[in-house]
């Protein structure tokens, strides 16, 4: 007999947590998830999920327009907030339902509460106290808010999901992924919105040129980008005044903030055992995902990978492999792709060419842009870009990026070839399929 509860006490239920509790159970582990908000975590509840849903809804205007050019003669007789908002509302309820099925099925111990570190090997949860061999901190991350005066009168980007009214003017703080896919929701939605960036671009940190060609797209669609970020907010009748230092104020109906998230490490009892955080506040952990302190380990959103759901569901899968299979190997973090659903979309993997001129590659730059097909018979006047990132030498595909309708889609594929060190000649040799945008990726022959 074990001298602990349990053999493994995650906290945290989002998407690491969830995958580790319920795959450790299955291979015959005692296993306890606890969890004080929501099952499923950022994702399901208030990311990517609801986000992804929001992205349709606002789509569906652009998709009437179009429809002209093709005969058909369409009308948006108005938009319900409510209807949206609660609909979505509905559907992650019906996705909490099946974690916690999923969980169940697994013979998996669901603890709903507040979690805490007493010691190494003990955690606290609604007065009572659980002992486990290993302790898995899985807690995710929370937004953060610009510490500028006024930040109360600011969403975050957890309660957007949740307005209780739908604005006519909007501001969202933050330039990267988050705050465009933001953006493209209300003004797709019929709200005029602006954006403020810092760094006076949309987007830093993906491949130049890719980041260059989706910021021209996306303020084609009608949003204003602020060079700079708010100062001050004050409330007044109208709405939020909102200062800022070398930019004429704005007066708007809302204020996002989706400038990041922190680890979410409030009140976990870290200060009862020995866990160390590098400079950004994350949790400081080995190949293993162990902390400083042995039996404790940490996944997801709290150690400094990428941000990313399957990234995290992957950590999960490693750490079971590593604590009860005898399989050692670590998480392989290259050629991870990311998507951002912003219209168009934007979505990537592998290198950036900065990156890769960083690491000494002589790389050559494949390139294409064209109108769709799709949209030659309509009004729209957007366009699409493919890159390819190839080193000189091996002629090894390094990266790949794109902007355009289905990215995330068409991205995706690309994944296995470059993951499984596809050179241009494999993709130079495939045929494609026509008509289609993905095709472009089997025929740009011109490097630049």
């Amino acid at each position: 007999m074990s001298k602990f509860d349990f053999d493994l006490f995650v906290i945290g239920a989002g998407s690491a947590g969830v995958r580790v509790s319920r795959m450790a159970a299955a291979m015959g582990r005692r296993v306890a998830v606890a969890e004080s908000r929501y099952l499923g975590g950022t994702c399901v509840n208030v990311g990517c999920v609801p986000k992804k849903l929001f992205v349709y809804a606002s789509e569906f205007p652009h998709m009437i327009n179009e429809a002209k050019g093709y005969g058909l003669n369409l009308n948006l007789n108005g938009f319900n907030w409510n209807t949206l908002r609660d609909n979505k509302t509905k559907e992650i309820e019906r996705l909490n339902g099946i974690y916690q099925n999923l969980l169940d099925g697994s013979n998996v111990t669901t603890k709903l509460g507040h979690a805490s570190l007493v010691d190494s090997n003990t955690v606290t949860i609604n007065g009572e106290h659980f002992t486990a061999e290993k302790i898995i901190l899985a807690t995710g991350g929370w937004p953060d808010l610009p510490e500028i005066p006024g930040k109360e009168f600011m969403v975050n980007s957890n309660d957007f999901f949740y307005l209780e009214s739908f604005p006519q003017t909007a501001l969202v703080v933050g330039s990267g992924y988050i705050s465009v896919e933001f953006a493209g929701i209300l003004n797709g939605l019929g709200c005029k919105t602006s954006i403020s960036s810092r760094s006076g671009k949309l987007l830093r940190g993906f491949d130049e040129s890719t980041r260059e060609f989706a910021e021209n797209e996306i303020l084609k669609k009608g949003l204003t980008l602020i060079k700079e970020q708010p100062i001050k907010i004050t409330k007044e009748e109208e709405g939020y005044r909102v200062e800022f230092n070398n930019q004429p104020s704005i007066l708007v109906d809302l204020v996002v903030a989706a400038t990041g998230r922190n680890p979410n490490l409030q009140n976990l009892g870290l200060e009862n055992v020995n866990i160390a955080l590098d400079d950004g506040g994350f949790i400081k952990v080995n190949e293993q995902y162990q902390t400083s302190t042995e039996s404790i380990y940490a996944l997801g959103d709290l150690i400094d990978t990428p941000q990313l759901t399957p990234v995290a569901l992957a950590e999960a899968m490693t750490f079971l492999r590593q604590q009860y299979e005898g399989n050692l190997i670590p998480l392989d973090y290259t050629n991870i792709p990311t998507a951002v659903f912003s219209q168009p979309n934007l979505a990537t993997v592998g290198m950036t060419e900065q990156e890769a001129i960083q690491k000494g590659y002589k790389v050559k730059r494949y390139e294409s842009e064209f109108r769709a097909l799709k949209l030659t018979m309509t009004d729209s006047t957007e366009r699409t870009y493919m890159k390819l990132i190839v080193d000189n030498e091996s002629d090894k595909v390094l990266g790949a990026h794109m902007v355009g309708e289905h990215a995330a889609e068409i991205i995706q594929g690309i994944v296995i070839a470059i993951k499984a060190g596809a050179t241009k000649a494999v993709f130079d040799e495939t045929i494609g399929i026509h008509p289609s945008s993905a095709e472009e990726f089997v025929t740009m022959r011109n490097p630049s």
